[in-house]
C-alpha cells in the first residue's frame, strides 16, 4: 500500500470563477481519483495550504505524519502532494529525518487543477510508481518524469512543468508508464531523529549578497533573535567588506554563519584573500560545499535545535553537508 499525504499547493488548486485568483482547497481523495489511483492508495489530508504559506512548525507536523505512515508494515512508501514554491525545503528536511531504507516522494504541479493541460495527475501517478519501487531513495522530488534527490533539487523556473533541476549532477532517475529507472543513488550522510527537534527548529535567516551590500540585513537578523545565518555570498563564497566585518562579530558572539553561493551551482570554496572567501573562513564562517541555500538553512536550523552548543551544532552541520 502507498500512502498519499496531501498538503495543498497548486496541484490542489483551481479558480473559483473565470478571472479569479487560484485558490487551494481540493482534498487528497480528489487528487488520487483524478490520477486514476483511488484503488491503489490510502489518502490523508495533513495540511491544505499553498507552500509559500507553510511554516517550520508545519514541516515538523508533516514529518511526524510521514514517519507514522512509514511505521506501518502495510505501507511500502509515502507520497506527499505539495506546493512547488518550497518543495525543495520540505524534501530536504524529510530526508534528514527518514530511516535509511525509506522512500518518500514529493510531487505537485506547476499548472493548477482547472487547466486543461494540468500536470498534477501525471506527476502524482509517477510519484506513486516511484514510492512503490522499493528503491530506498530517501526523500525525492518527482516532477515531469524526473526523479530528483532532496539534497540537490531546485525549483529553477517559476511556471514551466519542467521547472525542477538537480544542481551540478542532474536527476537520479526517471519514471513513466513503463517503470522506474534509477541510475545513481542519492547521497545521504546521516541526519536527525524527530525527537531531537521536539522544541522546534531554530531560527536561521538567509542574507543574500549583491554588489555594494552592507551589513544591515545581518544586524537585523541578529537583533531579531536568529541563532544562525546562511550567507548567500558572491561567486565561490565572497563577501563585501562590510559583511566580512559583520560576520567576524557574529561568529565572536556565537551565531554561526554558513556560506553558500548565489550562483545556484558549483561549490563554495575559500579561495580569495583581500577581503574574499579566505578571510571569511578565517573569521570562522562555515562553507557549505555544494549544498544549496535553502537546504543549508534547514540543516543549520536542525543542527542548532539538536545541539545546545553552537560549536557542536556546526560540527553536526559539517558532518552532513560535506
Amino acid at each position: 500500500m502507498i500512502s498519499v499525504l496531501a498538503t495543498g499547493g497548486t496541484i490542489a488548486s483551481r479558480r473559483t470563477a473565470p478571472g479569479a485568483a487560484v485558490r487551494v482547497g481540493l482534498a487528497g481523495r480528489h487528487l488520487v481519483e483524478q490520477a486514476g489511483l483511488a484503488a491503489d492508495v490510502r489518502v490523508k489530508d495533513v495540511l491544505c495550504k499553498h507552500s509559500f504559506a507553510l511554516t517550520l512548525s508545519d514541516l515538523l507536523t508533516l514529518a511526524a505524519s510521514v514517519l507514522a505512515e512509514l511505521s506501518s508494515s502495510a505501507v511500502r512508501g509515502v507520497v506527499v502532494t505539495h506546493g512547488t514554491d518550497t518543495m525543495e525545503e520540505t524534501a530536504y528536511l524529510l530526508d534528514l529525518l527518514l530511516p535509511a531504507d525509506a522512500t518518500v516522494v514529493l510531487t505537485g504541479a506547476q499548472r493548477h487543477a482547472g487547466e486543461p493541460d494540468g500536470d498534477g495527475p501525471r506527476n502524482l501517478a509517477d510519484a506513486v510508481r516511484v514510492a512503490a519501487s522499493g528503491e530506498g531513495l530517501g526523500a525525492v522530488v518527482v516532477m515531469a518524469g524526473q526523479i530528483h534527490a532532496a539534497r540537490q533539487v531546485r525549483k529553477a523556473h517559476t511556471l514551466a512543468p519542467t521547472g525542477f533541476i538537480s544542481a551540478d549532477c542532474g536527476p537520479v532517475g526517471a519514471v513513466d508508464d513503463r517503470g522506474v529507472r534509477v541510475w545513481s543513488r542519492p547521497i545521504r550522510p546521516g541526519g536527525f531523529h524527530l525527537a531531537e527537534l521536539s522544541a522546534g527548529l531554530a531560527r536561521v535567516d538567509i542574507a543574500t549578497l549583491y554588489l555594494g551590500a552592507d551589513a544591515t540585513q545581518l544586524k537585523a537578523s541578529s537583533a531579531a533573535g536568529a541563532r544562525g545565518i546562511v550567507l548567500e555570498a558572491l561567486g565561490a563564497g565572497n563577501p563585501t567588506p562590510q559583511v566580512l566585518d559583520a560576520v567576524t562579530k557574529l561568529e565572536a558572539d556565537g551565531i554561526p554563519v554558513v556560506v553558500t553561493s548565489r550562483c545556484g551551482s558549483g561549490p563554495v570554496v575559500p579561495i580569495y584573500g583581500a577581503g574574499g572567501g579566505a578571510d571569511l573562513a578565517r573569521a570562522g564562517a562555515t562553507f557549505a560545499g555544494r549544498l544549496g541555500t535553502a537546504q543549508a538553512r534547514l540543516l543549520l536550523a536542525a543542527s542548532l535545535a539538536a545541539e545546545a552548543d553552537p560549536d557542536a551544532a556546526v560540527g553536526r552541520f559539517r558532518s552532513i553537508a560535506e
